[in-house]
C-alpha cells in the first residue's frame, strides 16, 4: 500500500469476535486487489520510462540506444499516482519539444535536399556528414533530432547557400559572354536551345533558382566549354563579322543620308586584323596601345605589336557606331521626311513641264484623262515647293541650333543647297517675267508690222511646229499613260530675235557637294522653253473633268 501510495485500508468491522480464518479471508480478497493494481501501475510506468528514455536518447548526442527500453525495471519502491502524474507531465514536455524538433530537422533537410538539387551535390552523403541517422529509410523517431543535429543541418545549409550563390554569380557571368559571343557570331536557335533552362533560370533572383542541376559543376563546365569554343571561333571569323557590322553601318547611313565614320572604313579594320603594323585613322589609335608622335594627316602609320589588339574592341566601336548612327536617323526623320517631299514635288514639277509641251495633251485619246488628273495634282503641288522649302530651312536651322552641328545630308550643309535653291528659283521667275514681256512685245511688233505690210505666218504656229518636231511626245503604244521624258527644245528660227531667258534649271552647281540628292529630281535640265512653258502659263488650261 505504501508503494501505491494508499495509506488507509477500509475493512468491514463485526462487532463480535471473528476467528482469524474469517479475518484472512477478509484481507486475501483486498490484498490480491493491491497486487493487481500494483502490477498494473508498474506496467504503467513501465510505458511511461519507456517513451520518455527513447525521447531522450533521440535527443542526445549520439544515437546509441543500447538496451530495449521495454526491458527497464521500474521503480517499485514509489509507485504513487503522484509520481506517475510527474512521469506523464515530463513524458508530454519531451514529446513537445521532440515535435519541435523534428519540424525543424526536417525542414532543414527538405532545404538541403532542394539545394543539393540546385548544385547537383549527392544529397545522402551531405547529410550523412551531419548524422548518419538522416538518411536511414526507416520511421521518423529513429532520426536523431539533437542540438548537434540541428546545428550541423544549418551549418550544411549556410554552406550550400554560399556555394550556390558562388556559382549564379560565376554562372552569370559564364552567360553574359556567351550571349555576347552569340549576338556577335549570330549562332543560331539550335545551338543557344541547349542553355535555354539555365538562362531562364538565372535572370531569376537567387531564391527563386530551384530547377535541379541547373547550377550543377557538370552545366557550368558544359558553358565554359561553349564560351571557349566560340572564342576560337570567333577569331577566325572576326573579319566577316566586322564587314557585317560594317556593312549595316553604311545602310543605316545611307538611309539617313550621313557619311559614316572613317574610322573603321573597310581598309583600315582588313589592314588592322591582318597585320600588325597598318595605316591607321587617329580614332583607332586608341587600340594600338602605342604613342603617336605625328599628327599631320588623317592617315598615319603607326606599329602596331601582333596580338596586342583586341579584335573585341574594334567591334564595340562599330557597334557604338551603329548606335550613334541609329539615334542621328531617328532625329533626322521628321526633316528627311520633308526632303523627300520636297523632291517628289520637284519630280512632279519636270513631269509637268513635259506634260504642258505636248500638242495633244487634251487629245480623247485612251488614258488621257489620267494625265489630265495627275497635271491638276501637279500644279497645286508646285505652287507648295516654296512654302516647302522655306519650312524646310527653319527646321533645319531649329535642328543645328538645338545640337550646334550642322546638318549634313551625304556630306554638304542642306541650308546651302535650299539657300541657293530657292535664289535660282527666284532667279528663274525673274527670267520667266522678263520673257513674258518680251512675248509682249513681240506681239505689239508684230501686229505693226501686219498693219503695214500685211499679214504674214504666225511665230507662234511655227514655234508649235517646232515643239511638235522636238518636244514631248506620248508613247505611241500606251496612248499617253506613260510618264513623258526630257527632250531638247529649242525655239526654231522664226523668232530669232527673242531674249531667251537662262533656265532655272541650269542652275545646278550647288550639287556638287550634295552626290544622292539627284538633280533630275529637282527639274535640272537643259531644257529651257518647258520651264517657260509652265511659269508663264502661254499654254491654255486643261478642260475641266467631267
Amino acid at each position: 500500500m505504501a508503494t501505491l501510495g494508499e495509506h488507509k485500508l477500509y475493512l468491514k468491522k463485526d462487532k463480535g469476535v471473528v476467528p482469524l480464518k474469517e479475518q484472512l479471508a477478509t484481507v486475501s480478497p483486498v490484498l490480491e486487489s493491491l497486487k493487481c493494481k500494483k502490477e498494473e501501475r508498474i506496467k504503467q510506468f513501465s510505458d511511461i520510462r519507456s517513451q520518455i528514455e527513447k525521447i531522450r536518447f533521440e535527443l542526445s548526442e549520439y544515437n546509441d540506444q543500447g538496451a530495449d527500453p521495454s526491458s527497464l525495471a521500474a521503480e517499485e519502491h514509489d509507485l504513487s499516482m503522484r509520481k506517475l502524474n510527474s512521469y506523464q507531465t515530463q513524458l508530454r514536455a519531451l514529446q513537445k519539444d521532440k515535435s519541435e524538433r523534428l519540424r525543424k530537422v526536417l525542414e532543414y533537410i527538405n532545404e538541403v535536399h532542394s539545394l543539393c538539387g540546385v548544385l547537383g551535390i549527392d544529397f545522402g552523403s551531405t547529410v550523412h556528414e551531419v548524422h548518419p541517422s538522416l538518411h536511414q529509410n526507416g520511421v521518423e523517431q529513429s532520426r536523431n533530432i539533437s542540438n548537434s543535429t540541428l546545428e550541423g543541418l544549418a551549418s550544411t545549409i549556410y554552406k550550400l547557400k554560399a556555394e550556390r550563390k558562388s556559382r549564379i554569380h560565376k554562372a552569370r557571368e559564364i552567360m553574359e559572354s556567351l550571349c555576347q559571343l552569340w549576338k556577335l557570331m549570330d549562332s543560331p536557335e539550335e545551338e543557344k536551345r541547349q542553355f535555354s533552362k539555365v538562362m531562364s533560370s538565372l535572370i531569376l533572383p537567387e531564391e527563386g533558382i530551384t530547377s535541379p542541376g541547373v547550377l550543377s559543376e557538370e552545366t557550368i563546365e558544359k558553358m565554359e566549354f561553349e564560351v571557349e569554343r566560340l572564342t576560337r571561333l570567333k577569331t577566325s571569323r572576326l573579319k566577316e563579322i566586322v564587314m557585317k557590322r560594317r556593312a549595316e553601318l553604311e545602310a543605316i547611313c545611307q538611309n539617313a543620308h550621313i557619311e559614316p565614320d572613317v574610322s573603321t572604313a573597310p581598309e583600315q579594320t582588313d589592314a588592322l586584323i591582318d597585320s600588325g603594323c597598318s595605316f591607321l585613322h587617329p580614332a583607332l589609335l586608341l587600340y594600338s596601345h602605342v604613342f603617336v608622335f605625328v599628327f599631320t594627316s588623317n592617315v598615319i602609320l603607326v606599329p602596331i605589336p601582333p596580338g596586342l589588339i583586341d579584335p573585341s574592341e574594334l567591334l564595340a566601336n562599330i557597334e557604338s557606331q551603329i548606335l550613334k548612327a541609329k539615334e542621328e536617323s531617328l532625329s533626322r526623320k521628321d526633316i528627311m521626311d520633308r526632303i523627300n517631299r520636297w523632291i517628289a514635288a520637284c519630280d512632279e514639277e519636270a513631269w509637268l513641264e513635259e506634260y504642258n509641251q505636248d500638242p495633244k495633251r487634251y487629245s480623247a485619246g485612251r488614258g488621257a484623262h489620267i494625265n489630265l488628273k495627275r497635271a491638276e495634282k501637279a500644279r497645286i503641288l508646285v505652287r507648295k515647293i516654296p512654302s516647302m522649302v522655306d519650312d524646310l530651312i527653319n527646321r533645319t536651322f531649329a535642328w543645328e541650333n538645338a545640337r550646334n552641328k550642322p546638318f549634313l545630308y551625304d556630306g554638304g550643309r542642306l541650308i546651302s543647297v535650299l539657300e541657293e535653291y530657292r535664289l535660282s528659283r527666284h532667279q528663274k521667275e525673274e527670267e520667266n517675267r522678263r520673257y513674258r514681256d518680251q512675248k509682249k512685245l513681240e506681239s505689239i511688233l508684230l501686229a505693226e508690222k501686219e498693219a503695214i505690210f500685211g499679214s504674214r505666218p504666225s511665230p507662234r504656229k511655227t514655234s508649235s511646229l517646232s515643239r511638235k518636231a522636238n518636244g514631248y511626245r506620248p508613247n505611241g503604244n500606251t496612248n499617253g499613260l506613260k510618264t513623258p521624258t526630257p527632250r531638247r527644245l529649242s525655239l526654231g528660227s522664226a523668232t530669232p530675235e527673242l531674249l531667251t531667258p537662262r533656265s532655272y534649271s541650269g542652275h545646278n552647281r550647288y550639287f556638287g557637294d550634295v552626290r544622292r540628292l539627284s538633280t533630275s529630281h529637282l527639274n535640272f535640265g537643259d531644257d529651257s522653253l518647258s520651264t517657260f512653258t509652265s511659269i508663264s502659263g502661254s499654254e491654255p488650261e486643261s478642260p475641266s473633268i467631267g
